[in-house]
């Protein structure tokens, strides 16, 4: 059950207890929108484009005084005090209703983009309007920042941002110079109304607005929200409660949407930047990668490193543990692979060993994964020796089969590790395919099923994709991932390093 704001809170049975007594009437003025006794029953607006009695709505109190009948005029009787507390009461339940169902609503949303779109649709709901527009724009400048619209399209949001920000109600607010919400109710009988607003108002067929600024007090500005009318209206005090109140909830619920993803946009930078800016270019071998990262940043990494006499070092690679402390890790290890390939990477057993010691003196309570080749592009031939890593792939015209390398354990598990290394020699036009778990582990199925998905993957490579990396390392991908998986969000990442001889 979520929790409706303070200011919308009433003790219901104390109100139906008491219902009879008069001075009820005092204590509900302090929480309804408005003092008299029909304000809780739906206005009627003007007629505008998008307000009508279709579920959905602001729906009407459940119980009104029934009118006199149409007899011969006799002396008017008050209704009964228990009728009048009835009938605001019900109105004020049917409030409370409608708010708890559209916080609902947003409360489900999980991405900024998807709670900014449900907010127009809710505020549209409760003020009585067809179109609107939210501006996400934090006052610390730290962004991100986003507009999202409802009703516009993409030329109708770019005829607004020709409006200088000056002249609307939304551009206010997020300029500083605003700090309450702001109707408009007849935009083309204003006095000195901006040239330019008057044309794309009446462009658009926008005759009145409605914004609202979108602050806490902890995260103070986070942007602010419009909506349109097709003629002139304005929404009444209820309905200006009401959207307050949704606000005020929708406001909190951005702003913690807003921390998880400068959070998660902070992990990948941070990710992104300790892994090669780019990949080289060695005669003899053309290159691809694709790596995704989950939202709390993982420790899969990947390199390429040119080497002394024409040679080339590949490697990929997988730190136990998310996060932070995962993410720096990563950076650490490759760090260190890097100045021990140079040293003597064409001993791939003694590069991991010394990795492996480093990590166990280093980071003893943390494991890893590792595969690293020496690549001589010249020669065609690849000497790789890996650590608890999946096997490469060799994918060719007349081949696709995993490299037969050693069984050995992570680095960190055992107190020496040593494992022997293992030379491939692929033939012209065949490509060696580098992978992390995180590839099989998305795909929810067991691992053996998961290697058996990857196999075929590789081998259904269309011919004309097997010349190019890049297509190959995609088809592979989206075949292993179908329906945008390789994009949704996971504790797992996923890399693929594609490597194809000439």
């Amino acid at each position: 059950m979520l929790d409706i704001p303070s200011p919308v809170r009433v003790d219901v049975e104390t109100l139906l207890a008491a219902q009879n007594n008069m001075g009820v009437c005092d204590a509900i003025e302090q929480y309804a929108p408005v003092g008299k006794p029909e304000a809780m029953t739906t206005p009627r607006l003007p007629k505008v484009a998008g307000i009508d009695s279709s579920p959905g709505q602001v729906p009407p109190p459940a119980h009104t005084v029934a009118p006199a009948p149409a007899v011969a005029p006799v002396a008017a009787v008050p209704p009964a005090p228990g009728a009048v507390i009835q009938d605001r009461l019900a109105g004020w339940v049917s409030d409370l209703t409608t708010l708890h169902e559209l916080t609902e609503r947003l409360a489900r949303t999980g991405a900024l983009d998807e709670a900014l779109h449900e907010l127009l649709r809710a505020g549209a709901v409760l003020v009585g309007a067809r179109r609107g527009l939210a501006v996400l724009e934090p006052g610390d400048g730290l962004g991100p920042d986003t507009t999202v619209g409802l009703g516009l399209t993409r030329p109708d949001l770019g005829h607004l941002e020709t409006v200088p920000r000056g002249a609307t109600s939304y551009g206010r607010i997020l300029d500083g110079f605003s700090t309450q919400d702001e109707a408009r109710a007849d935009l083309f009988a204003e006095d000195g109304l901006d040239p330019r607003l008057r044309e794309v108002a009446a462009r658009l067929g926008c005759a009145a607005s409605y914004a609202l600024p979108l602050a806490t007090d902890a995260a103070g500005r986070l942007g602010a929200a419009v909506w349109f009318y097709d003629e002139p209206a304005a929404p009444t005090e209820r309905r200006r409660h009401l959207i307050g109140l949704y606000a005020r909830y929708a406001t909190e619920h951005l702003a913690r949407l807003l921390d998880t993803e400068r959070t998660r946009a902070w992990s990948r930078t941070l990710s992104d930047e300790l892994l090669p800016a780019r990949l080289p270019r060695i005669p003899g071998v053309q290159l691809a990668v694709r790596h995704r990262t989950g939202p709390r940043g993982g420790g899969d990494w990947y390199d390429a490193l040119p080497l002394p006499e024409g040679a080339l070092g590949l490697a990929v690679g997988s730190v136990t543990g998310s996060g932070a402390s995962a993410v720096a890790a990563m950076g650490r290890l490759r760090a260190s692979l890097r100045a021990y390939a140079v040293m003597e990477g064409e001993d791939p057993v003694a590069v991991l060993s010394d990795l492996e010691l480093l990590l166990r003196l280093t980071e003893p309570a943390r494991s890893a994964t590792a595969l690293f080749a020496y690549c001589e592009p010249a020669q065609r031939k690849l000497v790789l020796a890996g650590a608890g890593h999946s096997p490469p792939l060799v994918i060719g015209e007349r081949r696709t089969e995993f490299a037969e390398t050693t069984l050995s354990a992570p680095l960190g598990m055992l107190a020496c590790w040593e494992a022997p290394s293992v030379e491939i020699a692929p033939e012209p036009g065949e490509t060696v395919l580098l992978y992390t778990d995180g590839l099989l582990h998305r795909t929810g199925d067991p691992m053996d099923r998961a290697f058996s998905r990857l196999h075929a993957a590789a081998a259904g490579v269309p011919k004309a994709l097997r010349e190019d990396p890049e297509a190959l390392a995609d088809h592979v991908l989206h075949t292993m991932l179908p329906d945008g998986l390789d994009a949704v969000d996971s504790d797992e990442d996923v890399v693929l390093l594609a490597a194809r001889f000439a």
